[in-house]
């Protein structure tokens, strides 16, 4: 008789913590090395390893200013053909600064484009591409290009105000403050709350709760 668990057969009851993942590295196929090492650097991204073995393995890693996560490519480090890497992020709030600075490091850049129809950013051949920021600069809608040596294809994203639900760090001071203040109040109003279910007054309970507020602050 098969002991085999599915998620059918779980408690519904039953819950668990999902696991803490974080997507820090993509490896990219590379026909030489050196060259493409060269070619990162070029970029101005950090390089954060470089290792040879005896075996002819090697992983070259490199992190974009800024990013949580890296690249790596090498030898023997994957079958994938050289160039086939595509559709490669790169999150700027300023999509003509950062072409700006490449172009000055002697890197081939596409101009600013915003897409004409959906997915031209991803179009090799460019096409469907309107030229210039999307109007009003809006969010997730302006590309420019670039491709490594192999072939392989890096666009930035400009990306002024994040949809909801991206997390704390893209909001802005006076949006961020107002959010802790609400969060204290409510926090307050539980704890008069909670003091009232003990068995105390409601002056006593209102106390509690401004001084649970005061001290947030």
């Amino acid at each position: 008789m098969s002991t085999a668990v599915t998620a059918s057969h779980v408690d519904s009851g039953a819950s668990a913590e999902a696991a803490d993942m974080k997507f820090e590295v993509v490896v990219i196929p590379v026909a030489d090395v050196d060259r493409s090492k060269k070619f990162y650097t070029k970029l101005g991204w950090r390089l954060d390893a470089d290792f040879p073995f005896d075996n002819g393995f090697r992983v070259v890693q490199f992190t974009p200013p800024g990013s949580g996560c890296s690249v790596q490519f090498g030898a023997k480090i994957t079958s994938a053909p050289p160039g086939s890497a595509q559709g490669l992020y790169l999150i700027v709030s300023d999509g003509a600064a950062a072409r700006k600075d490449l172009v000055a490091r002697g890197v081939e850049v596409s101009e600013v484009f915003h897409p004409g129809t959906p997915g031209a950013q991803f179009h090799i051949e460019g096409g469907g591409r309107i030229s210039g920021p999307a109007p009003k600069h809006a969010a997730y809608n302006s590309f420019a290009t670039f491709r490594d040596p192999d072939g392989s294809g890096w666009l930035f994203q400009e990306i002024t105000t994040r949809l909801p639900g991206r997390g704390f760090s893209n909001l802005d001071v006076a949006t961020l403050t107002e959010l802790l203040q609400e969060a204290e109040k409510h926090h307050g109003e539980y704890e008069r709350i909670v003091a009232r279910q003990n068995g105390k007054t409601p002056e006593e309970a209102a106390q509690d709760g401004k001084l649970h507020v005061e001290g947030a602050r």
